[in-house]
């Protein structure tokens, strides 16, 4: 697999402050011009999720609410399951412990 792009760096420092942010980003975006569901229902998602921030607590992080907003979505729309998308990511944590630093993380199927 070839390596990640950098993060572009503008003006006021980097669009995302790291790799993952962007390709969930891009995935987003890849779903909507896909047709898979509508910028009304992707402002909505998103928007509920930003809200789940109480005033005056510590905030999550803006892409982690994207992430969930687009999990969520994506398991709305029929897409897939957020009980299939919780399976992945323990899959993808446990081969993260399993690989040594520098390796590409690699999922067994």
């Amino acid at each position: 697999m070839d390596a990640s792009p950098a993060i572009p760096i503008g003006e006021d420092g980097p669009a995302f402050s790291a790799p993952w942010e962007a390709k969930v980003f891009a995935m987003t975006l890849s779903a909507y011009d896909a047709g898979l569901f509508t910028w009304k229902d992707w402002a909505q998602t998103l928007g509920a999720e930003l809200a789940k921030d109480a005033p005056g607590a510590p905030c999550k992080p803006y892409y982690e609410h994207w992430l969930t907003a687009f999990e969520k979505l994506l398991a709305a729309k029929g897409l897939t399951s957020l009980a299939d998308l919780g399976r992945l990511q323990d899959a993808w944590d446990k081969a993260a412990r399993a690989t040594p630093h520098g390796e590409p993380i690699a999922l067994k199927s």
